[in-house]
């Protein structure tokens, strides 16, 4: 295991989304909600605690969420208000650290080692910041506090909501050889189907395996999981971590089958695209579009430039070429547009692209 540990927290808010919509409203406080779709479409952005009680969750269909919870609510999102809330639980971050790496705006690590106010448990910063939180925004929030982010994000999970845990270097191993490979950080169900046919059901099983062996069954990752598994990981907080592409997704409220009214809803959506490149300052060389169709199928297409795409009207022909390039024989449900691969720091500064 590391020496010369950090202490890292993971700081997660509570049903965010929701718990913001329910502030704001204080009629649905204590109501089964769902942010996002509506009862007859599209997807959860986010799910209240009472309705996860039904097995509601986040990117669950609305339809299948309304059979889950036939009494279900749902709200529409004000990203703008959430985003809002976000600033001001960020700033309460920075009282404490400057090594804030947000993963969303509800979620976030925080390296304390060397702390602003010289508090020697990370335990006790992650109290006060909770503290603050709720007096400052009325809302709960969750940590976990460990050696590593691997660590503290698991730990997370355990005490939520309103909740937090500790696990002190000492008992890292001890935990993470209880703990079921499910619920490793990163190990997502393919994975975890694949080393139960192996006999790895938890993380004492994993930390049998051999380098060897897991590198020859699982690739690259197989040295990850050899270290996870002893609690070394080296990932540092990141406080400048680096965007890498800016999209928009629309969800339709009836299904679309014309091109022409494909392409009309894309000419929307890239415009949407644009403007968020142009408020980050940022240019990139590959378009992607995303197509989900009526049975919930999802096709992905793609296309990358030598240069960087400077004009709408570039970057537009690009997106008819990927429709066009297949014909859609389904109807359409979602419709999305992405740019990435991003200029690097070792290249020359590019302008925004061009509304």
């Amino acid at each position: 295991m590391e020496s010369n540990h950090r202490k890292i927290i993971h700081i997660d808010m509570d049903a965010f989304f929701a718990s913001v919509e329910q502030l704001d409203n204080p009629e649905l406080k204590g109501k089964p909600i769902a942010v996002g779709g509506s009862a007859e479409r599209g997807v959860v952005a986010a799910a209240s605690y009472e309705a996860r009680k039904f097995g509601v969750r986040s990117a669950m269909s609305s339809v299948l969420a309304k059979r889950k919870c036939p009494h279900l609510i749902f709200v529409k999102s004000h990203f703008s208000r959430y985003k809002e809330v976000s600033q001001q639980i960020r700033q309460i971050f920075y009282e404490y650290t400057d090594l804030v790496e947000p993963l969303s705006l509800d979620e976030a690590f925080l390296d304390v080692t060397n702390n602003k106010k010289e508090i020697e448990l990370a335990s006790d910063i992650a109290a006060e910041i909770r503290q603050k939180v709720f007096e400052v925004t009325g809302l709960t929030c969750s940590a976990g506090i460990s050696i590593n982010k691997f660590v503290a994000k698991i730990a997370t999970e355990i005490n939520k909501p309103n909740g937090q845990k500790t696990i002190h270097p000492t008992e890292v191993e001890k935990f993470l050889e209880k703990l079921p490979i499910h619920k490793f950080f990163g190990i997502g169900k393919v994975t975890s189907k694949k080393m139960n046919e192996w006999g790895i059901y938890t993380g004492y099983d994993l930390k049998q395996q051999s380098l060897e062996f897991l590198t020859a069954t699982f690739g690259k990752a197989g040295h990850h999981y050899y270290n996870i598994v002893r609690g070394i990981h080296h990932s540092p907080v990141k406080p400048n971590r680096e965007r890498k592409s800016v999209g928009v997704e629309h969800t339709f409220a009836q299904n679309i089958t014309s091109e022409s009214f494909i392409i009309e809803k894309l000419n929307h959506i890239a415009d949407e695209v644009l403007e968020r490149l142009h408020k980050a300052n940022k240019k990139g060389r590959t378009v992607t579009v995303k197509i989900k169709f009526s049975d919930f199928t999802v096709q992905t297409r793609s296309k990358t430039k030598d240069d960087f795409i400077s004009t709408k009207d570039e970057m537009f022909s690009i997106i008819q070429e990927l429709i066009f390039q297949e014909e859609i024989k389904k109807s359409v449900r979602l419709l999305g547009i992405s740019l990435s691969n991003f200029h690097q720091p070792n290249q020359p500064k590019q302008s925004p692209i061009q509304l």
